[in-house]
Protein backbone atom coordinates (compact mmCIF):
# COMPACT_ATOMS: atom_id res chain seq x y z
CA UNK A 1 0.00 0.00 0.00
CA UNK A 2 2.76 2.54 -0.34
CA UNK A 3 1.25 4.58 -3.17
CA UNK A 4 -1.51 5.81 -0.50
CA UNK A 5 0.78 6.41 2.26
CA UNK A 6 1.26 10.04 1.20
CA UNK A 7 -2.88 10.71 1.44
CA UNK A 8 -3.81 12.50 4.30
CA UNK A 9 -5.30 10.82 6.65
CA UNK A 10 -9.05 11.48 7.44
CA UNK A 11 -10.71 10.87 10.60
CA UNK A 12 -13.98 9.62 11.58
CA UNK A 13 -16.56 8.64 14.16
CA UNK A 14 -18.75 6.17 14.28
CA UNK A 15 -22.06 5.66 17.23
CA UNK A 16 -23.81 2.49 17.01
CA UNK A 17 -26.93 3.54 17.35
CA UNK A 18 -28.01 1.00 19.96
CA UNK A 19 -28.90 1.35 23.91
CA UNK A 20 -28.70 4.93 23.01
CA UNK A 21 -31.44 7.76 21.99
CA UNK A 22 -31.94 10.01 19.00
CA UNK A 23 -31.01 13.21 21.18
CA UNK A 24 -27.86 11.38 22.29
CA UNK A 25 -26.78 10.54 18.82
CA UNK A 26 -27.24 13.74 17.65
CA UNK A 27 -25.98 15.62 20.13
CA UNK A 28 -22.43 14.26 19.24
CA UNK A 29 -22.83 14.69 15.45
CA UNK A 30 -23.54 18.17 16.08
CA UNK A 31 -20.70 19.12 18.01
CA UNK A 32 -18.79 16.96 15.38
CA UNK A 33 -19.92 18.65 12.81
CA UNK A 34 -18.16 21.66 14.25
CA UNK A 35 -14.70 20.65 14.50
CA UNK A 36 -12.97 20.47 11.22
CA UNK A 37 -10.49 17.82 12.33
CA UNK A 38 -13.61 15.18 12.25
CA UNK A 39 -14.58 15.20 8.67
CA UNK A 40 -17.16 11.63 8.09
CA UNK A 41 -19.33 9.97 11.00
CA UNK A 42 -21.28 6.59 10.84
CA UNK A 43 -23.96 4.46 11.70
CA UNK A 44 -23.92 0.53 11.55
CA UNK A 45 -26.92 -1.21 9.96
CA UNK A 46 -28.54 -3.87 12.37
CA UNK A 47 -32.39 -4.01 13.06
CA UNK A 48 -31.57 -5.31 16.70
CA UNK A 49 -29.05 -5.03 19.35
CA UNK A 50 -25.49 -7.09 18.40
CA UNK A 51 -24.37 -6.09 22.07
CA UNK A 52 -25.40 -5.45 25.73
CA UNK A 53 -29.21 -6.26 26.62
CA UNK A 54 -30.11 -8.31 23.40
CA UNK A 55 -34.34 -6.67 23.79
CA UNK A 56 -32.71 -3.15 24.30
CA UNK A 57 -33.51 -0.35 21.62
CA UNK A 58 -31.96 0.25 18.12
CA UNK A 59 -32.73 2.57 15.73
CA UNK A 60 -32.83 1.58 11.81
CA UNK A 61 -29.71 3.03 9.92
CA UNK A 62 -30.63 4.69 7.26
CA UNK A 63 -33.82 6.69 8.90
CA UNK A 64 -31.47 7.83 11.20
CA UNK A 65 -28.85 8.96 8.64
CA UNK A 66 -31.40 11.28 7.04
CA UNK A 67 -32.54 12.63 9.95
CA UNK A 68 -28.71 13.35 10.74
CA UNK A 69 -28.11 14.75 7.29
CA UNK A 70 -30.61 16.86 7.79
CA UNK A 71 -29.58 18.34 11.21
CA UNK A 72 -25.39 18.49 9.77
CA UNK A 73 -23.96 20.66 6.94
CA UNK A 74 -20.18 19.43 6.95
CA UNK A 75 -19.93 15.94 7.87
CA UNK A 76 -19.22 13.19 5.20
CA UNK A 77 -21.75 10.42 6.46
CA UNK A 78 -22.77 6.65 5.90
CA UNK A 79 -23.25 3.48 7.35
CA UNK A 80 -20.46 1.10 8.19
CA UNK A 81 -22.14 -0.66 6.61
CA UNK A 82 -25.29 -1.36 5.01
CA UNK A 83 -26.58 -5.26 4.94
CA UNK A 84 -27.08 -6.12 1.48
CA UNK A 85 -29.72 -8.71 2.75
CA UNK A 86 -31.76 -6.12 4.42
CA UNK A 87 -32.80 -4.57 1.40
CA UNK A 88 -33.54 -4.80 -2.63
CA UNK A 89 -30.53 -2.64 -4.40
CA UNK A 90 -32.97 -0.82 -6.32
CA UNK A 91 -34.64 0.40 -2.93
CA UNK A 92 -31.58 0.81 -1.42
CA UNK A 93 -30.69 2.86 -4.55
CA UNK A 94 -33.42 5.48 -4.55
CA UNK A 95 -32.69 5.56 -0.10
CA UNK A 96 -29.35 6.58 -0.10
CA UNK A 97 -29.59 8.95 -3.50
CA UNK A 98 -32.32 10.75 -1.07
CA UNK A 99 -29.78 10.41 1.41
CA UNK A 100 -27.45 12.12 -0.46
CA UNK A 101 -30.10 14.86 -1.54
CA UNK A 102 -30.93 15.84 1.93
CA UNK A 103 -27.31 15.99 2.71
CA UNK A 104 -26.76 18.17 0.02
CA UNK A 105 -23.79 15.62 -1.28
CA UNK A 106 -22.10 14.01 1.77
CA UNK A 107 -22.80 10.63 1.60
CA UNK A 108 -20.09 8.04 1.39
CA UNK A 109 -22.45 4.98 0.43
CA UNK A 110 -21.35 1.96 2.86
CA UNK A 111 -21.84 -1.32 1.66
CA UNK A 112 -21.06 -5.24 2.57
CA UNK A 113 -22.66 -8.82 2.52
CA UNK A 114 -24.69 -8.55 5.89
CA UNK A 115 -24.14 -9.92 9.17
CA UNK A 116 -21.85 -12.92 9.80
CA UNK A 117 -23.34 -16.00 12.13
CA UNK A 118 -21.02 -14.38 14.68
CA UNK A 119 -21.82 -13.14 17.25
CA UNK A 120 -25.12 -15.03 17.31
CA UNK A 121 -27.17 -11.83 17.94
CA UNK A 122 -26.51 -10.61 14.82
CA UNK A 123 -27.76 -14.26 12.59
CA UNK A 124 -31.20 -13.41 14.76
CA UNK A 125 -32.27 -10.46 13.60
CA UNK A 126 -33.22 -11.73 10.20
CA UNK A 127 -35.89 -14.55 10.76
CA UNK A 128 -37.28 -11.61 13.36
CA UNK A 129 -37.67 -9.22 10.42
CA UNK A 130 -38.84 -12.20 7.83
CA UNK A 131 -35.37 -11.89 5.87
CA UNK A 132 -33.70 -14.41 4.31
CA UNK A 133 -29.85 -15.60 5.43
CA UNK A 134 -28.30 -16.63 2.36
CA UNK A 135 -25.24 -18.93 2.24
CA UNK A 136 -21.81 -16.79 1.99
CA UNK A 137 -21.70 -17.77 -1.31
CA UNK A 138 -24.48 -16.78 -2.82
CA UNK A 139 -24.89 -13.73 -0.57
CA UNK A 140 -21.27 -12.19 -2.06
CA UNK A 141 -22.78 -12.83 -5.72
CA UNK A 142 -25.52 -10.89 -4.75
CA UNK A 143 -23.11 -8.39 -3.65
CA UNK A 144 -21.67 -7.91 -6.41
CA UNK A 145 -24.91 -7.53 -8.50
CA UNK A 146 -26.66 -5.06 -6.35
CA UNK A 147 -23.22 -2.80 -6.64
CA UNK A 148 -23.67 -3.03 -10.84
CA UNK A 149 -27.48 -2.78 -10.42
CA UNK A 150 -27.24 0.53 -7.58
CA UNK A 151 -24.20 2.46 -9.88
CA UNK A 152 -26.12 1.88 -13.00
CA UNK A 153 -29.26 3.18 -11.67
CA UNK A 154 -27.70 6.64 -10.27
CA UNK A 155 -25.94 7.44 -13.54
CA UNK A 156 -28.44 5.89 -16.42
CA UNK A 157 -30.29 8.28 -18.76
CA UNK A 158 -32.67 5.89 -19.75
CA UNK A 159 -34.74 2.58 -18.40
CA UNK A 160 -32.92 -0.56 -18.55
CA UNK A 161 -33.97 -4.37 -17.95
CA UNK A 162 -31.42 -6.45 -15.37
CA UNK A 163 -31.68 -10.21 -15.56
CA UNK A 164 -28.72 -11.41 -12.84
CA UNK A 165 -28.60 -14.80 -11.49
CA UNK A 166 -30.23 -12.73 -8.16
CA UNK A 167 -31.68 -9.69 -9.05
CA UNK A 168 -33.87 -9.28 -11.77
CA UNK A 169 -35.08 -5.32 -12.73
CA UNK A 170 -37.34 -4.66 -15.57
CA UNK A 171 -38.11 -0.79 -16.42
CA UNK A 172 -35.97 0.07 -13.77
CA UNK A 173 -34.67 3.45 -13.60
CA UNK A 174 -34.30 6.06 -10.76
CA UNK A 175 -35.20 10.00 -10.68
CA UNK A 176 -34.18 11.94 -8.91
CA UNK A 177 -30.16 11.41 -9.32
CA UNK A 178 -27.91 11.70 -6.88
CA UNK A 179 -26.14 15.53 -5.84
CA UNK A 180 -22.95 13.84 -6.44
CA UNK A 181 -21.81 12.92 -9.95
CA UNK A 182 -20.84 10.42 -11.33
CA UNK A 183 -22.28 9.23 -7.85
CA UNK A 184 -21.39 9.10 -4.20
CA UNK A 185 -18.22 7.42 -3.19
CA UNK A 186 -19.09 3.47 -2.68
CA UNK A 187 -17.15 2.45 0.18
CA UNK A 188 -17.71 -2.06 0.65
CA UNK A 189 -16.63 -3.33 4.15
CA UNK A 190 -15.29 -7.01 4.49
CA UNK A 191 -12.28 -9.06 4.92
CA UNK A 192 -12.78 -12.56 3.11
CA UNK A 193 -11.31 -13.13 0.05
CA UNK A 194 -14.31 -13.55 -2.02
CA UNK A 195 -15.63 -10.06 -0.70
CA UNK A 196 -12.12 -8.23 -1.66
CA UNK A 197 -12.57 -9.40 -4.99
CA UNK A 198 -16.09 -7.35 -5.28
CA UNK A 199 -13.86 -4.80 -3.34
CA UNK A 200 -11.75 -4.45 -6.54
CA UNK A 201 -13.98 -4.18 -9.03
CA UNK A 202 -16.60 -1.72 -7.53
CA UNK A 203 -14.99 0.28 -4.67
CA UNK A 204 -13.98 3.35 -3.95
CA UNK A 205 -13.00 2.94 -0.29
CA UNK A 206 -12.31 -0.61 1.45
CA UNK A 207 -13.02 -0.63 5.56
CA UNK A 208 -12.24 -3.50 7.69
CA UNK A 209 -12.34 -3.31 11.63
CA UNK A 210 -8.86 -3.31 13.27
CA UNK A 211 -7.29 -5.18 16.07
CA UNK A 212 -5.39 -7.22 14.24
CA UNK A 213 -2.84 -4.97 11.83
CA UNK A 214 -1.09 -7.45 10.87
CA UNK A 215 -4.07 -9.24 9.20
CA UNK A 216 -5.40 -5.79 8.12
CA UNK A 217 -2.14 -5.91 6.05
CA UNK A 218 -2.62 -8.86 4.87
CA UNK A 219 -5.92 -8.93 3.67
CA UNK A 220 -5.20 -5.05 1.86
CA UNK A 221 -2.22 -6.76 -0.22
CA UNK A 222 -4.45 -9.54 -1.14
CA UNK A 223 -6.83 -6.39 -2.47
CA UNK A 224 -3.87 -4.62 -4.13
CA UNK A 225 -3.87 -8.09 -6.17
CA UNK A 226 -7.02 -8.62 -7.12
CA UNK A 227 -6.92 -5.20 -8.69
CA UNK A 228 -3.87 -5.79 -10.31
CA UNK A 229 -5.63 -8.90 -11.72
CA UNK A 230 -8.19 -6.85 -13.31
CA UNK A 231 -6.15 -4.04 -14.22
CA UNK A 232 -6.86 -1.91 -11.70
CA UNK A 233 -4.53 0.49 -9.35
CA UNK A 234 -4.76 -0.51 -6.11
CA UNK A 235 -3.97 2.84 -5.26
CA UNK A 236 -7.52 3.87 -6.56
CA UNK A 237 -8.99 2.42 -3.04
CA UNK A 238 -8.84 4.02 0.04
CA UNK A 239 -7.92 1.79 2.80
CA UNK A 240 -10.29 2.35 6.08
CA UNK A 241 -10.42 0.78 9.67
CA UNK A 242 -12.44 0.88 12.04
CA UNK A 243 -11.01 1.29 15.57
CA UNK A 244 -12.50 0.88 18.69
CA UNK A 245 -12.19 4.09 21.43
CA UNK A 246 -10.87 3.46 24.61
CA UNK A 247 -12.13 6.58 27.09
CA UNK A 248 -10.24 5.08 29.79
CA UNK A 249 -7.00 4.41 28.12
CA UNK A 250 -6.96 6.70 24.95
CA UNK A 251 -2.94 6.24 24.71
CA UNK A 252 -4.16 2.53 23.44
CA UNK A 253 -6.38 3.91 21.05
CA UNK A 254 -4.18 6.08 19.73
CA UNK A 255 -1.34 3.49 19.71
CA UNK A 256 -3.88 1.83 17.40
CA UNK A 257 -4.16 4.59 15.19
CA UNK A 258 -0.26 5.00 14.53
CA UNK A 259 -0.52 1.81 13.76
CA UNK A 260 -2.64 1.73 11.41
CA UNK A 261 -1.69 4.74 9.71
CA UNK A 262 2.08 3.32 9.32
CA UNK A 263 0.55 0.30 7.66
CA UNK A 264 -1.14 2.73 5.11
CA UNK A 265 -4.32 3.13 6.28
CA UNK A 266 -5.67 6.82 5.92
CA UNK A 267 -9.08 6.80 6.68
CA UNK A 268 -9.51 6.11 10.22
CA UNK A 269 -12.83 5.51 11.67
CA UNK A 270 -13.13 5.98 15.92
CA UNK A 271 -15.71 3.99 17.36
CA UNK A 272 -17.56 5.30 20.03
CA UNK A 273 -18.63 3.44 22.88
CA UNK A 274 -21.94 4.19 24.79
CA UNK A 275 -22.84 6.01 26.89
CA UNK A 276 -21.47 9.29 25.25
CA UNK A 277 -19.46 11.59 27.41
CA UNK A 278 -20.54 15.18 27.33
CA UNK A 279 -17.78 17.09 24.98
CA UNK A 280 -17.00 13.61 23.74
CA UNK A 281 -16.32 15.05 20.08
CA UNK A 282 -14.09 17.62 21.21
CA UNK A 283 -12.29 14.59 22.96
CA UNK A 284 -11.59 12.50 20.17
CA UNK A 285 -9.97 15.70 18.35
CA UNK A 286 -8.22 16.65 21.01
CA UNK A 287 -6.97 13.66 22.67
CA UNK A 288 -7.23 11.50 19.82
CA UNK A 289 -6.72 12.89 16.42
CA UNK A 290 -4.58 16.05 17.28
CA UNK A 291 -1.55 14.09 18.63
CA UNK A 292 -1.40 11.21 16.14
CA UNK A 293 -2.58 13.48 13.08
Amino acid sequence: MTSTITTPPRFGIMTAPMHVSYEDVLRVWREADGIPRIEHAWLFDHLMPIGGDPDGPVHEGWTLLSALAAQTRRLRLGLLVTSNRFRPPAVLAKIATTVDIVSGGRLDFGIGVGSRPHPPEARREYPAHGLAFTPPAQAVESLAEACALIRRLWTAAEPFDFHGSHHQLTGAFANPKPVQRPHPPILIGGRSAAALRVTAEHADLWNIPGGDIEDCVRRSALLDRYCTEIGRDPAEIIRSVHLPVSYDRPETTRAAMAEALEAGFRHIVLGLPAPFPEGVAHWVAEELIAKEA
